[in-house]
């Protein structure tokens, strides 16, 4: 789980190249399936044509999946994922009769990507992508769930919800949201119990539930997938970043039968989305393999082994002068600031402990890969720690 430098120095990678190298780099097994595969064929148009990389990934998805998603389609990249998710609910509304359901309910501090399609539902304020506000479609927006994974629901924050929903219910398709752990938004965790609330929010109004678990999907959080820790299970589940191990990219939207049927047997004829890579056999290849691997190497275990590591080695960070929180869940570790990360700094500060890290905002994280051990584990919390506490004192000159 090292990278090497221009210049020969290597570093403990505490982001897992945005967190998709779960099993690290050049791991054997990896390689030899996309090696195996090349030897086959490369990429063939899955349009009118298949092969059995991605029928067998296809079925193992659904497989691991909560129960119910048994139809998947396999996308691009994440961001592809969320729009396919987007057309599958509108034309599953529109196939029902409901053309006037074309917006979706979601809450803020969100991530989905950056495509048109995603960047519409992510935070239109606090986001990334304010500067298109205007451009984009406008959807409806709940408040951002308290945060903490242990705080409950909060009763005032779920009649807010419920009242939003029910006052938008007629022009709502669907709501989406990132189950238990919001990403790129901040990195916040919120209670189970929210995504469970909007499951009976969803059953309530003839609503589609979507989960985003392109970051927490594959045991980032100590479930296979997050939506376990609210027991509850969506209509369409979009999955990657880990998918493939980190090799090559790949997504998958995954649904109930009610909703592609619905879908298929609408205007349409089907779902209107058709990537020139769907499919592809390299990594659907690559992507079979890292499940397998995943299941052989008692990822739970190792999860919360990097979850015990992740607390013990913060722990000393709540201490440090301009420290507003440090949380763990999973293998995600999270030193929040009191203001802007000079990151600059916090990088050299890092690359200096023989450590890689991407700070953004506020935020001084890391999602290692699985496979980090006992002692790269604590040079990297360590890392963080410093560079934190060097941030604190270079705000304070």
């Amino acid at each position: 789980m090292r990278l090497r430098l221009a210049d020969g120095r290597e570093l403990i990678d505490g982001m897992a190249s945005w967190w998709c190298a779960i099993h690290g780099y050049r791991n054997p097994a990896l390689d030899d399936a996309v090696r195996g595969q090349l030897e086959r064929v490369a990429h063939v148009m899955f349009g009118g044509l298949t092969h059995e990389p991605a029928v067998r990934l296809a079925c193992r998805l659904s497989q691991l999946a909560p129960e119910g998603l048994e139809r998947v389609f396999l996308a691009d990249s994440g961001s592809v994922s969320v729009e396919v998710a987007l057309k599958l609910c509108l034309q599953y509304q529109r196939a029902l009769g409901h053309a006037g359901r074309t917006r979706l309910l979601t809450v803020r501090g969100g991530y989905h990507g950056d495509t048109a399609g995603a960047m519409a539902v992510c935070d239109p304020i606090g986001g990334m992508h304010s500067l298109f506000a205007g451009a984009l479609p406008e959807h409806v927006f709940a408040e951002r769930p308290p945060d903490g994974f242990d705080a409950g629901l909060d009763e005032s924050w779920s009649a807010s919800v419920q009242e939003l929903a029910s006052a938008h219910a007629h022009e709502l398709a669907a709501v989406i949201v990132e189950p238990v752990v919001q990403g790129a938004g901040g990195m916040r965790f919120h209670a189970p119990e929210c995504v469970a609330l909007l499951r009976r929010v969803c059953d309530e109004h003839g609503l589609l539930l979507v989960l985003d678990e392109i970051a927490t999907g594959f045991g980032r959080t100590g479930a296979m997938f997050a939506c376990e820790h609210a027991g509850v299970a969506p209509d369409v589940m979009c999955v990657g970043k880990a998918l493939t191990g980190g090799y090559v990219s790949l997504a998958a939207t995954l649904c109930t039968p009610a909703v592609a049927d619905a879908v298929s047997g609408g205007e349409g004829g089907g779902l209107m989305h058709g990537p020139t890579f769907m499919g592809n056999p390299l990594a659907c290849a690559v992507a079979l393999e890292s499940l397998a691997l995943l299941e052989r190497s008692n990822w739970r275990a190792r999860v919360r082994a990097v979850e015990r590591g992740l607390n013990t080695g913060l722990a000393g960070a709540r201490e440090l002068p301009g420290v507003a929180d440090v949380r763990v869940l999973g293998a995600i570790g999270v030193v929040q600031l009191d203001r802007h990360v000079d990151v600059a700094l916090a990088t050299e500060v890092a690359v200096a402990h023989g450590v890689w890290l991407r700070p953004f905002r506020d935020l001084i994280y890391a999602m290692p890969p699985y496979v980090i051990d006992a002692g790269e584990l604590s040079v990297l919390t360590h890392a963080m720690v410093q560079a934190a506490r060097a941030c604190a004192i270079g705000a304070s000159r």
